[in-house]
């Protein structure tokens, strides 16, 4: 089990900026690798970014070249850094966690969420 704890989310004005942290219960070296993902109201959970235990990257096209995501194996934790903030960002913003299980099985976790509200 990992057990994902958010926060930093809130209320921020339009080309602002916020940081998102997750605490991870577990070292993460079990961890395979952890992410950021959103949902607003009406809208599917879509992706935000990934970051692999070796430390690659990935983003959701929308969230490119304005969120930077990183992580600090010391204190377990993935950061989001999120500028240049837009109304459409608005969503509650989930933690991920994957883990790979036996017979390359794959086990996600997720973090119970944060709001991120920007205002126009």
């Amino acid at each position: 089990q990992v057990q994902l704890v958010e926060s930093g989310g809130g209320l921020v004005q339009a080309a602002g900026s916020l940081k998102l942290s997750c605490a991870a219960s577990r070292s993460m070296f079990v961890i395979n690798s952890m992410g950021w993902y959103r949902q607003a109201p009406g809208n599917s959970r879509e992706l935000v970014a990934t970051i692999t235990s070796e430390g690659s990257t990935n983003y959701g096209d929308s969230v490119k070249g304005r969120f930077t995501i990183s992580r600090d194996n010391a204190k377990n934790t993935v950061y989001l850094q999120m500028s240049s903030l837009k109304p459409e960002d608005t969503a509650v913003y989930y933690c991920n966690a994957v883990v790979l299980g036996p017979l390359k099985s794959v086990i996600n976790f997720w973090g119970k969420g944060t709001l991120v509200t920007v205002s126009s």
